[in-house]
């Protein structure tokens, strides 16, 4: 039992540790601090904007892959992986 509560204990980590990079990157960076991140420019484009409409795009995938690699260390951690 003691084995399952640490397995969810980190899965709940790496959830929390993915929202607050989805939470950073799309509402402070594409909302918050736009003013701020539009002082610099990317491919023309300013920081904030690219942020808003690409930046956070690629983050979340970049999130997708991040969790999955950290998800299969962990199942094979725990011997909690699929066949």
């Amino acid at each position: 039992m003691e084995n399952n509560n640490s397995y969810w204990r980190e899965n709940l980590r790496l959830i929390l540790i993915c929202l607050t990079i989805w939470f950073v990157v799309s509402y402070g960076f594409g909302l918050l601090l736009v003013e701020q991140l539009n002082v610099i420019r990317i491919g023309g484009y300013k920081l904030g904007f690219w942020f808003a409409q690409q930046g956070s795009i690629y983050t979340f995938v970049g999130l997708i892959f991040w969790y999955s690699a950290q998800m299969n260390k962990l199942d094979k951690k725990y011997d909690v992986e699929e066949s």
